[in-house]
């Protein structure tokens, strides 16, 4: 569900910084976000890649679920094992409707004493509505409005945090903790939507410029827009909501049943409870019609969002979701559904970008390979 657009665009405690330093601000997801700064998208990408960059992610909305059976709750709106998680892990879930589409993804953290979640800018609002109604009387349901949160993203990122809290390179990827960064008490998570290794840092939103200031003054860091946050996170075939996933997408059709616990399936102690669990397990024993997958290209034309798919007879097997030239490998790749006899890896398809048939294999995701931190 996309934000009202007639409304005026939310500022993230970062704006008057983004203006200063240059960038170019574009409306997303109901705010007024960079998407590039001087040295263009490009650049940022490859600075990631190999450096260090600094992304505000603050339009995301941040949630604290508290109380006994907060687990069990949640778990009742989501096909993912909550209930065993452990304290201070993280894990990627999905809220479903009663069809078993996706209302949304998130990332759920176990802290000391409640569920930390984190929730995309465009759906917060009815996420949060969706669990005030469904589990507000199991749990506490507090949204977390005077909390920013930055993500710095590459190889380089544990060098740079580390000068502010060397206990930071401790962390495993999908764990979090409670740190000190530059006078100020922050939670953060070695997770991120780059396929590199990096940090998620929530912080009090008035000293959200504080510690994006102490960051940029690292060699290492550079401020990253939107454009390259997207390219970066295509790249590791990482999904975006209202574009590869939505309502009409089951996580089985989104090629995300590697997040459905064996707990939580058809035989398992806590299986089904969730809305769309019957639709869910019916496909997950017996496979879904169409399949998110990866697509790459020899040539040279980007392949963009809503170009059809066809097979070499040139009938229309699909639809692309998001595509664009890859800038780690030179080459445009793209996320597409397909008909489940198409989605083989290696299969030959065609994309049509203004009539041209352009060239496709059906890839294994990422293109580029992920460099999380594991220990």
């Amino acid at each position: 569900m996309a934000a009202d657009s007639t409304a005026p665009l939310l500022k993230t405690p970062l704006h008057a910084l983004h203006i200063e330093l240059g960038a170019k601000m574009v409306p997303f997801g109901g705010y007024d976000m960079p998407v590039q700064y001087a040295s263009g998208i490009l650049a940022e990408h490859k600075h990631t890649r190999s450096a260090a960059g600094l992304f505000d992610v603050s339009h995301m909305g941040q949630v604290l679920l508290k109380g006994d059976g907060a687990d069990a709750a949640l778990e009742s709106l989501v096909p993912v094992d909550i209930v065993d998680l452990p304290v201070l892990k993280q894990r990627y879930a999905l809220f479903t409707n009663e069809q078993g589409g996706i209302l949304d993804d998130l990332m759920v953290t176990r802290r000391e004493n409640d569920l930390f979640v984190v929730v995309n800018a465009a759906c917060k609002a009815q996420d949060i509505a969706h669990m005030q109604q469904h589990i507000g009387q199991r749990c506490t349901v507090q949204p977390l409005p005077d909390q920013a949160l930055l993500a710095l993203q590459g190889p380089q990122a544990v060098t740079a945090l580390a000068r502010l809290n060397a206990g930071v390179s401790k962390l495993t990827f999908m764990t979090g903790g409670h740190f000190t960064l530059d006078g100020i008490d922050c939670f953060l998570t070695r997770s991120g939507y780059t396929g590199e290794d990096g940090y998620e840092i929530s912080v009090p939103a008035d000293k959200a410029e504080q510690l994006a200031r102490a960051l940029l003054a690292q060699a290492e860091v550079k401020p990253i827009g939107l454009g390259a946050r997207d390219t970066l996170r295509l790249e590791a075939g990482l999904c975006l909501y209202g574009h590869d996933i939505d309502t009409t997408t089951t996580p089985v059709e989104g090629a995300l049943t590697w997040a459905i616990q064996k707990v939580r399936r058809a035989g398992g102690a806590r299986a089904g409870g969730y809305p769309g669990a019957s639709v869910i397990d019916s496909q997950l024993a017996g496979g879904a019609s169409r399949k998110r997958v990866g697509l790459i290209s020899t040539e040279r034309m980007p392949v963009r969002e809503g170009a059809k798919v066809v097979n070499t007879d040139g009938q229309i097997i699909g639809q692309v979701t998001s595509g664009s030239l890859g800038p780690s490998i030179n080459q445009p790749v793209a996320l597409a559904y397909v008909d489940a006899a198409h989605a083989v890896v290696g299969t030959p398809v065609f994309a049509l970008v203004r009539d041209k048939r352009v060239p496709m294999t059906v890839s294994a995701t990422p293109f580029v390979p992920n460099r999380y931190y594991r220990g």
